[in-house]
């Protein structure tokens, strides 16, 4: 046994929401490859051998309320990596009010307990939550699913920029807490990454840096690639890691921010509110 077993899943049992394709589907390998014990939930269906798989539709609380209770058990490690893009029906369901209601729900029946962590996903959308936080404290102020999904409609924000500055607001509002109970909460926010929401979406999506991506000689990520730094976030090895959002864009944001690329800069400082 050597301190680099830190980084290692075994022994563990990992849930990945999402988990059918794109980066949760790369989590769910790498977590199957670093020993762990895999459940996959997502409303599409799941192909990966090894894992177990439950059907769950998060924009139904019954739906969640079911997958919670047919998984059952300890989770050592929870990856919220379900999402879709605007123009889907329930968004503001399946990417926040949804995985909140599951967290609250293995909360509640005490399958995250001292010692786990969680990870969500959050996009470049979610970047500059701050100078909202006002406003986004009563959406997270909301007690359940549906006063959180209504929230969202009333106040026209059921759309992916919203949705996904919630889940930074959430993990950065949580992660006291959390704490507090023994379990670390954090997201991940990916640069353009080739997974098929991207490719149907890839005008906007795959599109995005694309210049500085050239100009840096590098290509938009792959799901393992991202895959990556979920899988340490919740490792062993990150104790003294949570409440933050982790950047993965291969340098565009600071780049942008610094000015060593400036046609990234406007956008940059616009996404964060710096203006």
């Amino acid at each position: 046994m050597s301190s680099f077993d830190a980084f290692r899943y075994d022994g563990k049992r990992v849930v990945v929401v999402g988990g059918a394709t794109g980066i949760g589907a790369a989590a769910a390998q790498l977590a199957l490859d670093a020993g762990a014990e895999v459940v996959v939930m997502d409303y599409a269906k799941v192909a990966m051998p090894g894992v177990r798989a439950i059907h769950v539709n998060l924009a139904e609380r019954d739906s969640i309320d079911k997958a919670v209770d047919e998984c059952g058990g300890r989770v050592d490690a929870l990856f919220s990596c379900a999402g879709v893009a605007d123009g889907t029906p329930g968004i503001e369901r399946i990417n926040f009010a949804g995985h909140r209601h599951l967290i609250d729900r293995m909360l509640k029946k005490e399958m995250l307990g001292r010692g786990s962590a969680i990870c969500m996903i959050s996009s470049a959308a979610g970047l500059g939550w701050e100078k909202s936080f006002a406003e986004l404290s009563e959406l997270l102020d909301t007690p359940d699913f549906d006063t959180a999904a209504k929230w969202l409609v009333e106040h026209n924000k059921a759309d992916y920029f919203n949705t996904k500055q919630a889940v930074c607001a959430y993990v950065a509002r949580e992660a006291f807490p959390l704490l507090q109970r023994g379990i670390r909460i954090n997201a991940a926010c990916p640069g353009p990454t080739d997974t098929p929401l991207a490719q149907a979406n890839k005008e906007t999506w795959l599109t995005f840096g694309s210049d500085f991506r050239d100009a840096a000689g590098v290509r938009p990520s792959t799901p393992l690639e991202q895959a990556y730094s979920l899988l340490f976030l919740c490792s062993n090895a990150a104790p003294a890691i949570t409440g933050i959002t982790l950047v993965a864009d291969a340098g565009w944001l600071n780049a942008g921010i610094t000015g060593t690329y400036p046609p990234a800069t406007d956008i940059a400082k616009l996404l964060l509110g710096r203006f």
